[in-house]
């Protein structure tokens, strides 16, 4: 519940900040007229990422046996590459994210074209919206359902809670070390769904295990156990994994390194 409930309030906040940054700019411009657009963009947006959710969902359900766990491995490892790409990208271009969103508002506005700007929105939104989907579906193979949807809606809840005090400028939050803490906790769980992807390619014998337990730790810290889930959620645990599991687990941390550079 935990890592659903950080996603799910990282990119709802993303989403409101980039909302934000569109109404101020509108303001700004004396455009206020056009907050309709902002939120119509933004609503669409939500309701095509929760189909999109859906959608995944239903695939997961449907397939068994190794389909079964060919689909979570790839889902994982797609979770985790955009993930990684998410990281990274506001790493790199979160300085410059309000100055880009800003000039794209007034080079609609002064083509007067709404649908650019309702474009703009939505795309914005729904880009979100669709990484969250997918982190919480591969939240949820590792994961019961019933505790990844109360973490989903309890971030979703505490954002709109956060986003009305900031709106009325009621609460001040430190934006960038947000980020900079929540994105410690993201690069764990990013390696983590890494190593349970390879670990259901592995089972689906897509991926060679070269050794199948490299230990076996259940006996001290059982991964079935309240703890055990836990920490498999958050950051991938396993009381017994291969060696292709931990070394997949090792590399992506050095590819991050490595990226730093």
């Amino acid at each position: 519940m935990f890592a659903s409930f950080i996603l799910s309030f990282r990119e709802g906040l993303e989403a409101t900040l980039i909302i934000g940054i569109l109404l101020g700019a509108l303001k700004k411009l004396g455009q206020e007229k056009q907050q309709k657009v902002i939120w119509l963009g933004a609503g669409v947006a939500g309701i095509f990422s929760i189909l999109i959710a859906v959608i995944l969902s239903y695939l997961g359900a449907t397939f068994e046996g190794r389909s079964e766990e060919i689909f979570e491995g790839i889902a994982m490892l797609l979770a985790a590459g955009i993930l990684t790409s998410m990281i990274t990208w506001m790493q790199n271009q979160s300085h410059s994210i309000k100055n880009n969103l800003e000039a794209s508002v007034n080079t609609a506005l002064l083509n007067s074209n709404g649908v650019a700007l309702f474009s703009l929105v939505f795309l914005s939104v729904f880009r979100e919206g669709v990484e969250l989907a997918i982190f919480l579906t591969a939240t949820a193979i590792s994961s019961d359902n019933s505790r990844v949807i109360a973490g989903a809606i309890l971030g979703l809840s505490a954002v709109i809670i956060l986003a009305f005090l900031l709106f009325k400028s009621l609460f001040k939050l430190n934006i960038a070390k947000f980020f900079q803490a929540t994105r410690i906790i993201l690069i764990f769980f990013a390696a983590g769904l890494v190593a349970h992807g390879v670990h259901e390619l592995n089972e689906a014998g897509l991926i060679p295990s070269i050794i199948d337990h490299v230990w076996d730790i259940n006996h001290i810290l059982d991964e079935r156990s309240t703890i055990g889930e836990f920490l498999k959620t958050l950051v991938g645990y396993n009381g017994n994994p291969s060696l292709s599991e931990v070394g997949s687990y090792l590399l992506y941390f050095l590819g991050i390194w490595i990226s730093r550079k």
